[in-house]
């Protein structure tokens, strides 16, 4: 990347360096290798209360090596290219240590890859410090505007890089991305204490951070007064950060492959059965456009692709990286995901999409218990689907009134017995790599 300080140049000898690599392995008795690399930029900008913390620029660059010995994976990373013997002695012994697998397949072959729209955007490949400093600035002054409200914490990065995969079998891929995160919290005062957070994640430049800075104060500063919350069973509406965290933790995990093959998820055997609401539908797709997951290929080099995982109220499918859809005797769906190029990959969503044949206007319309986000979503479980969280940021609604903020209270339900009962909203949003709407659920409240 040329004005950023990561020049073409500098990813073409990463790439070069991975062939290396593969000829290293392979010399050591690797039946297959495969190397993922990155090659890339970021600035940060850390911020506590209304002054900056900490502002970073920062340039990575690393590959990881998966030997395949008899079936069996060993790995090794590096930043340091003239350890390169050292990482294709390491991964090798490794897969040897490990023993031979029955159930390995193969790395994946070349395909024809298809690149998805708005996943690099030349304004973060050229961004600075300075720059990102003005954003900074200017969601802090977006909260310090809202009246009695002040900044907590927060902060500003934008990335820019290569990745790219090249293995054995004859892949050679590579992809330029850019994105962009913010968040921020507040707290205001006025007859007690109240928080709000708002956040912003894009794969292209967004100036307006004013926005999020002031909507964060907004949530604290509407949180005020809160009144006691009456325990029953109420209808609640899930704002889309609340909903993703509940879909995380508790629902996501059951359409991994490997955990269905492990016997860790309640969905297995229950393909094409109406186990959620007719009217609801998710796809996995990784290559929407914009999307925070979205990629030409995914962390083994299989391309992309739109994975329909449930419709008409059926569960259609679950997700598979390369090992596990051999194991099943079907095809990869292009769900093998890496956090960097020193870890390998695991199965995970690229972009989960939750919409409905029926959308219903439910923010104004609805009565019931609104909630922004949770506390304690981490604690449910992924295999049966129960959780018992804490409300953040929740009022009580009705048509034509004004929202009460509630001070405290305690939500439990089942995963899936709410996507059994749900009604779908319109108002979609990305939260990382989940994009839905605000929902309507029937859910246990518990005074606390």
């Amino acid at each position: 990347m040329r004005t950023s300080g990561i020049s073409d140049s500098s990813a073409n000898s990463l790439i070069e360096n991975a062939h290396r690599l593969i000829a290293l392995a392979k010399a050591l008795g690797a039946e297959e290798a495969e190397v993922f690399g990155v090659c890339g930029h970021s600035v940060d900008v850390d911020l506590r209360k209304s002054e900056v913390e900490l502002a970073s620029e920062s340039f990575h660059r690393g590959l990881g090596l998966r030997a395949v010995v008899r079936g069996a994976v060993g790995f090794s990373s590096t930043s340091d290219m003239s350890r390169l013997d050292a990482v294709a002695n390491s991964a090798v012994r490794s897969a040897r240590a490990r023993g031979g697998d029955e159930y390995w397949r193969s790395l994946p072959l070349l395909e024809k890859v298809t690149k998805p729209e708005d996943v690099f955007d030349s304004r973060l490949e050229r961004i600075g410090p300075e720059e990102c400093l003005e954003l900074a600035a200017r969601m802090l002054q977006g909260c310090i505007e809202v009246d009695g409200a002040e900044p907590v914490s927060g902060g500003v990065t934008c990335v820019s890089g290569t990745e790219f995969v090249v293995n054995s079998r004859g892949i050679e891929l590579q992809e330029q991305e850019t994105s962009m995160h913010a968040s921020i919290d507040a707290i205001a005062r006025k007859d007690g204490v109240a928080t709000g957070s708002e956040f912003h994640n894009s794969r292209t430049f967004y100036g307006d951070l004013q926005k999020v800075g002031r909507s964060a104060a907004e949530m604290a500063r509407d949180s005020l007064g809160g009144v006691a919350a009456k325990s029953g069973t109420f209808d609640v509406l899930l704002k889309p950060l609340a909903f993703t965290e509940l879909l995380e933790y508790a629902f996501i995990p059951s359409l991994y492959a490997d955990n269905v093959q492990k016997g860790r998820s309640p969905l297995s055997g229950q393909v094409e059965k109406e186990i959620f609401s007719p009217t609801l539908a998710m796809a996995d797709d990784g290559l929407l456009a914009g999307g925070i997951g979205s990629s030409a290929f995914d962390g083994e080099g299989v391309p992309s692709r739109r994975n329909v995982l449930a419709k008409d109220g059926k569960l259609s499918g679950f997700l598979y990286d390369s090992y596990t859809a051999g194991k099943a005797g079907t095809a990869s769906t292009g769900n093998a995901v890496r956090s960097g190029y020193s870890e390998v990959p695991r199965i995970g969503v690229r972009n989960l999409i939750v919409n409905s044949q029926e959308a219903f206007d439910l923010i104004g319309e609805a009565k019931g218990i609104l909630v922004n986000s949770f506390i304690g979503a981490h604690t449910a479980n992924p295999i049966s689907g129960d959780f018992s969280v804490e409300a953040k940021n929740a009022f009580y609604v009705s048509p034509g009134e004004a929202l009460k903020p509630i001070r405290s209270m305690m939500l439990a339900g089942n995963i899936f017995h709410l996507l059994k009962d749900i009604e779908v909203g319109k108002d979609v949003r990305a939260v990382g790599a989940v994009v839905t709407p605000t929902v309507k659920v029937k859910m246990k409240v518990v005074s606390s």
